[in-house]
C-alpha cells in the first residue's frame, strides 16, 4: 500500500470503535494494519447489527456496517489470548511490529505477559498504545469506560441539548459516539508522534490514552468559558454560548443555519436581510453586546427568517458571502456536490458483499496520496496469510493450532 506511514505495522488487539478508529487511521496512512480477533466471534462490533451489509443480489451478510467503518484497510487474524499458544504467536507478532493498539481493561493483557513491560523486552522500539476509559492511572482506571457514560461524565451533555426551559429540554448525548472518535483520533497523533520520537531516538514508548481524558479536552471554548468564571455552562440548544447570531432560525419551510463569526458578517446579514438598523443599533453593533442581549435579538431574527424559505435564505446569504447551512440528512451529505466532488463515497471490493460503501478518509497528501484498496476484512480472513508469511509458519503448525482452537 502507498501512503505516508508505507513502512510502519501495526498489531490491533484493539475492538469495537476507539482504537479501532485509530488502526483504520494508520491503515488509511499506509500502514500494514494485523487485526487479531478472537476465534469464532471476532470483535464485538461485528454482533452490531442491523444493519448488514448485502451480497450483490441483495441479500443479508453476516457483516455489520458498523464493524465495516472502523476497520477499513486491516488484515484480520484470529488467536485465543487465553491460550499459551495465542500469547507466543503475539509476542513473535509485536516483536515485528512497530506499534501495537490495544483497549483491555487495565491490567487485562499484563495477566497475559503481553503488557508494555512485556513487551518491550522482545522489541525495545514497540509503540505500544492503550485506550482505556478513564487511562492508566487514578482511582478510576479499573472501571470500564464507554462512550454514552463518558459523554455524561465528561460534561459534554451538560453543554448539549436544548435548555431545560424549554420543549424538548434536559441532556442530550451526540448523535455519533464522539467519545470513541476523539479519543481514537488523539491517539492517531499520539501514535505519530511518537513515530517520530522514535525516528530520532531509536526508542519505543507507551502511550495513555483515556476517553475520559480525551472527551474533557474537546470541550474546548466550553472548559475555557468554565475556567475563566468558575461557572459551568448550560445547554443552549442549536445556540452559540460566546458568539451571536450563531445558531439555527426557522424559515417558511424549514430551517437554516446562520453563524456570523464576527461584527462585519452580522452587518452583511443586516443588508440581506433588510434590517441594517441593526448593525447600528447599540445594543447589537458589537458581538459582545449582541450576546448580552441575545434573547430580544433572536426574538427579532425570528420573524425576520420567518418570511423567506430555507432555499430563498441560503441563496441569498451565500451571494452576501454570510456563513449558512441548510442542516442536511445524511442522504443529502452524500448528494451534496461538494461530497460528489471530493469523491467523499468510496466503494471498496468486499468478499462477502460484493462491494462496499464507506466515507472516504478526509486526509489529503500532495506527495503520498491515500488509496483506499483493502475492505474490512472477514473475520480470520488473513491468519494463514499471517502466520506463513510474517511468521514464517508451515502448514501442520497452522493446522494444529487451529484444532487445538487457538486460531
Amino acid at each position: 500500500m502507498s501512503g505516508p506511514l508505507s513502512h510502519v505495522r501495526v498489531l490491533d488487539l484493539s475492538r469495537v470503535l476507539a482504537a479501532p478508529w485509530t488502526g483504520q487511521n494508520l491503515a488509511d496512512l499506509g500502514a500494514e494494519v494485523i487485526k487479531v480477533e478472537r476465534p469464532k466471534k471476532g470483535d464485538d462490533s461485528r454482533a452490531f447489527g442491523p444493519p448488514w451489509l448485502k451480497d450483490p443480489r441483495g441479500r443479508q451478510t453476516t457483516e455489520s456496517a458498523y464493524f465495516a467503518c472502523a476497520n477499513r484497510g486491516k488484515k484480520s487474524i484470529t488467536l485465543d489470548l487465553s491460550t499459551p499458544a495465542g500469547q507466543r504467536i503475539v509476542r513473535e507478532l509485536a516483536a515485528r511490529s512497530d506499534v501495537l493498539l490495544e483497549n483491555y481493561k487495565f491490567g487485562d493483557l499484563a495477566r497475559y505477559r503481553l503488557g508494555y513491560d512485556d513487551l518491550k523486552k522482545v522489541n525495545p522500539r514497540l509503540i505500544y498504545c492503550s485506550v482505556t476509559g478513564f487511562g492508566q492511572t487514578g482511582p478510576y482506571r479499573e472501571r470500564p469506560g464507554y462512550d454514552f457514560m463518558i459523554q455524561g461524565m465528561a460534561g459534554l451533555m451538560s453543554v448539549t441539548g436544548e435548555r431545560d426551559d424549554l420543549p424538548g429540554g434536559g441532556p442530550q448525548k451526540a448523535g455519533i459516539p464522539i467519545a470513541d472518535i476523539m479519543t481514537g483520533m488523539y491517539a492517531t497523533i499520539a501514535v505519530c508522534a511518537a513515530l517520530a520520537h522514535r525516528a530520532e531516538t531509536g526508542v519505543g514508548q507507551h502511550l495513555d490514552l483515556a476517553l475520559f481524558d480525551a472527551l474533557t479536552a474537546v470541550l474546548a471554548n466550553q472548559a475555557a468559558n468554565y475556567l475563566a468564571t468558575g461557572k459551568s455552562p448550560g445547554r443552549l440548544g442549536n445556540a452559540h454560548p460566546n458568539i451571536v447570531p450563531y445558531q439555527t432560525f426557522k424559515t417558511a419551510d424549514g430551517a437554516v443555519i446562520l453563524a456570523c463569526g464576527n461584527d462585519n458578517l452580522f452587518r452583511k446579514f443586516c443588508e440581506v436581510a433588510s434590517c441594517a438598523h441593526l448593525a447600528d443599533d447599540p445594543r447589537y453593533a458589537s458581538n459582545g453586546k449582541r450576546v448580552e442581549n441575545r434573547v430580544e435579538l433572536t426574538r427579532i431574527l425570528d420573524e425576520i427568517f420567518a418570511r423567506r424559505t430555507t432555499r430563498e435564505w441560503v441563496e441569498a446569504l451565500e451571494a452576501a458571502g454570510v456563513p449558512n447551512g441548510p442542516i442536511n440528512t445524511i442522504e443529502q451529505v452524500f448528494a451534496e456536490p461538494q461530497a460528489i466532488a471530493r469523491g467523499l463515497r468510496v466503494e471498496l471490493p468486499h468478499p462477502a458483499a460484493g462491494t462496499v460503501s464507506l466515507v472516504r478518509s478526509p486526509m489529503r497528501f500532495s506527495a503520498t496520496p491515500i488509496e483506499h484498496e483493502r475492505p474490512p476484512p472477514l473475520l480470520g480472513e488473513h491468519t494463514d496469510e499471517i502466520l506463513r508469511g510474517l511468521l514464517g509458519m508451515r502448514d501442520d503448525e497452522i493446522a494444529k493450532l487451529r484444532a487445538d482452537a487457538v486460531l
